[in-house]
C-alpha cells in the first residue's frame, strides 16, 4: 500500500475552479447522498498523451473507495491524494474524506489486433473513447450515493471538441446517466481541428464530426441519418437525447465501432454496403439499444443490428422492397452451413442470424395476427440492459409477445428448451 500526502482540499477552491455555483444542487427533501466528481483531461498533442484527473469535491465523505480496471500499456504514472494501490490492471484509490484527486497519464494511440488504429492522436487532432481515457471503476460509497459528474477538457489553442454530452460552459460537459449511480465519461470523442455538423433529428441532438482533411463525408452521413433515425426511434419509442457519429480515414481500422450514444465509421466505408446492409445503422443500433452478449448470445446481438440495418432502410424507403428481398436472398446464400453456436458471431453466422430473426418476426406477426412483431422484443430487450443469451432472448421474446416460441427456437435455433 502506498500512502501519499493527504492534501487539504477546500470546497470553496473546488467551486472556484469550476467557475460557477455548486454542482450539488438537489431538492431539500431529497435524502439521497450525492458527491461531486470532476473528470479532467489535458491533451498534449506533441506527446500523443492526455493527462487525466478525477477530482472529488463536495460530498466526498460519501465515497469510501474507487477501484479502476486499467490497461497498463495505456494508463501510467498514477498519483493521488489519500491512499493508492496499483496492482497490474487494477488501481484502488481511497480518497481523503475532505476530497482530493487521482491523476495519471493516458496514451491515446491504440491499435486493434490485426492492424488499424482504434484510437489515435496527432499534432492537429485526437480521436478516442472516453471509456478508455476514464476506465471502468467500481465505487464503494454510502448506501445509494450518486455522483454529480462533469467533464472538463483542456485543449491547445484553436482546438474544439465533439463529445456525446451537453456542454455547460466552454469545454465543460455534464455527465448524467440515469441508469448508473457513478457517472463517468464514455463514448467516442474527437478533439482538435475538426469539422462538425449538428442538427436535431427524431428528437435527438445529432452531431457528425471528424478531423479536417480526412475525407469525412459529414453531409452524406447527416442526410442518411435524417431519413433513417426516425424509424429507429419508432422501434425503441425514444432515442438518447444526444448522438455523436465520428469518422476518420487511414490509418484507422477500416470498419465501424459502437460506443455509448456514439459510433465510429471509417471515412472510406460506405453508408450502404454491397449486400444492402448499413454499417452506420448497424453500429448506431448497438449504441442506442446498449445490448451486450452473454455466453452464447452474440448471434442475437449482432444479428439484430444487421437485421435492423436492413429493416430500417426498408421502412424509410431508402431501400425498395425488391432490393430488400434481394439483400435477404444474398444473406441466405452467405449463411449456408453456418452455425449460431460460439462466443463470437462471424460474418456467415451473422447472416444466418438475420435469416432466423426475419423468420421469427414473420412467425410473431402471423401468430399474433399482426398485433406483435420483433420490434416489441427489441424494445423490451433494450429496457432490460442485461447480457443476452439464447435462452434469455427466447424468454424475452415470449414475454414481449405472450406467445409460446419454444417450438420455433427448437426448430430454427436448436435450443434444448427454455432456461434462463
Amino acid at each position: 500500500m502506498m500512502k501519499l500526502t493527504n492534501l487539504a482540499f477546500a470546497c470553496t477552491g473546488f467551486l472556484a475552479m469550476l467557475g460557477t455555483s455548486p454542482l450539488l444542487a438537489q431538492p431539500e427533501d431529497d435524502a439521497t447522498p450525492h458527491y461531486e466528481m470532476v473528470f479532467e483531461a489535458r491533451i498534449l498533442p506533441t506527446e500523443r498523451i492526455a493527462r487525466a484527473r478525477w477530482t472529488l469535491g463536495v460530498g466526498a465523505r460519501s465515497v469510501r473507495e474507487l477501484k479502476l480496471q486499467i490497461d497498463p500499456e495505456r494508463h501510467f504514472d498514477f498519483r493521488a491524494d489519500g491512499e493508492l494501490r496499483v496492482e497490474g490492471s487494477e488501481v484502488t484509490w481511497l480518497p481523503p474524506k475532505s476530497g482530493g484527486s487521482l491523476r495519471y497519464g493516458f496514451r491515446i494511440d491504440s491499435i486493434r489486433k490485426g492492424g488499424g488504429y482504434q484510437a489515435r492522436g496527432s499534432e492537429n487532432w485526437a480521436l478516442f473513447r472516453g471509456d478508455d481515457l476514464f476506465p471502468p471503476a467500481r465505487s464503494r460509497t454510502l448506501r445509494d450515493a450518486r455522483s454529480i459528474s462533469v467533464l472538463k477538457l483542456q485543449l491547445p489553442r484553436g482546438w474544439s471538441a465533439a463529445v456525446p454530452y451537453a456542454r455547460s460552459r466552454a469545454n465543460t460537459y455534464e455527465i448524467n446517466d440515469p441508469l448508473r449511480r457513478f457517472d463517468r465519461p464514455t463514448g467516442w470523442m474527437v478533439v482538435g481541428k475538426i469539422g462538425v455538423l449538428r442538427e436535431r433529428v427524431a428528437g435527438t441532438r445529432l452531431a457528425v464530426a471528424g478531423p479536417t482533411g480526412q475525407g469525412v463525408r459529414r453531409q452524406d452521413m447527416l442526410a442518411f441519418l435524417r431519413w433513417n433515425l426516425p424509424e429507429l426511434r419508432s422501434i425503441l419509442t425514444a432515442l438518447p437525447d444526444r448522438l455523436l457519429v465520428v469518422s476518420a480515414g487511414d490509418p484507422f481500422w477500416r470498419g465501424g465501432l459502437s460506443g455509448p450514444r456514439s459510433a465510429f465509421l471509417h471515412a472510406d466505408r460506405p453508408l450502404i454496403a454491397s449486400d444492402g446492409t448499413s454499417p452506420l445503422l448497424h453500429e448506431l443500433f448497438h449504441s442506442v439499444t446498449r445490448t451486450t452478449s452473454g455466453a452464447d448470445g452474440d448471434w442475437v446481438v449482432e444479428g439484430l443490428a444487421e437485421f435492423y440495418s436492413l429493416e430500417i432502410m426498408l421502412r424509410s424507403r431508402t431501400l425498395s422492397r425488391r432490393r430488400h428481398e434481394r439483400s435477404l436472398a444474398g444473406l441466405e446464400q452467405s449463411a449456408r452451413g453456418a452455425s449460431l453456436a460460439g462466443a463470437h458471431s462471424s460474418g456467415p453466422a451473422t447472416a444466418r442470424a438475420v435469416m432466423v430473426l426475419h423468420a421469427l418476426d414473420q412467425h410473431i406477426r402471423q401468430q399474433s395476427k399482426e398485433e406483435r412483431s420483433l420490434d416489441d422484443v427489441v424494445a423490451l430487450l433494450a429496457a432490460q440492459l442485461e447480457p443476452v443469451t439464447t435462452a434469455s432472448f427466447q424468454a424475452t421474446a415470449e414475454e414481449a409477445t405472450s406467445l409460446d416460441l419454444d417450438p420455433f427456437f427448437r426448430r430454427e435455433v436448436g435450443t434444448p428448451g427454455k432456461r434462463r
